[in-house]
């Protein structure tokens, strides 16, 4: 009789302790497999020693980012360009991130438009002729050499937000007036009519990156912004 019960406990135990493995399991699984775990993991993984965009832009860079690799909207998916203009135009506000080794391969300054603000950006615009920014997810398109040299085409993804871009010829282009030196003299960056300009020894090596249809992203914290977007809302945010 004794025997039987210690081998019934011994089954009771060992039960027990195998459901607590596939709990345990369970719980590790649902922790590798949650975006925003593996988001935070990545934003941690960033290249040691640089300057990292904020949390939340990169958040909702990479989560727009998969949505449009999902919709089969990118080509070059290797690169995230991020810009966050609630930062002044005297710091580095713009990164292209390479998302299979997480490095930063550029983290530099970048003007907004002359109607978004002085030195830093407030007022943002779809709007031709309004020589203003326009935030949120943009795809780069081709290259070619206009006005201000090697420049980079940007096609808006967002409906009443940011989709008149290539009509409003909003593109990447060096200009010298976004340049350190300009800010040493100024105080400020000079402004676009509504262009992400980049300092000419920059210039070419982002384009060459990012060009045949990686993400770039343009960040601020307004909240029409965020009610309007389809990438970059809560709700959307919360089902990825």
């Amino acid at each position: 009789m004794q025997g039987t019960i210690d081998k019934r406990l011994i089954f009771v135990v060992v039960i027990f302790f195998l459901n607590l493995g596939q709990i345990s399991l369970g719980k590790e699984s649902e922790k590798h497999n949650n975006p925003s775990n593996n988001i935070l993991t990545a934003y941690n993984s960033l290249t040691p020693g640089k300057q990292r965009p904020s949390f939340e832009a990169f958040r909702l860079g990479m989560k727009g980012k998969q949505n449009l690799m999902e919709e089969g909207k990118l080509k070059n998916k290797r690169y995230l360009t991020l810009i966050d203009f609630s930062l002044s135009s005297t710091q580095k506000r713009l990164w292209v991130i390479d998302c299979d080794s997480l490095k930063i391969v550029q983290h530099t300054l970048v003007a907004h438009g002359k109607n978004t603000g002085e030195n830093k950006a407030e007022r943002f615009s779809n709007v031709p002729q309004s020589n203003m920014s326009s935030l949120g997810f943009f795809i780069a398109g081709e290259t070619y050499y206009g006005k201000h040299g090697f420049s980079l085409r940007l096609d808006g993804v967002e409906p009443g937000i940011n989709d008149k871009a290539r009509e409003r010829a909003i593109v990447i282009h060096a200009a010298e007036y976004a340049t350190m030196q300009f800010v040493n003299k100024h105080g400020r960056l000079g402004r676009s009519f509504g262009c992400p300009a980049l300092p000419p020894e920059k210039n070419k090596t982002i384009i060459q990156s990012i060009k045949n249809k990686s993400c770039v992203f343009i960040y601020y914290p307004e909240e029409s912004y965020f009610s309007l977007s389809e990438y970059a809302s809560q709700s959307n945010l919360n089902n990825s």
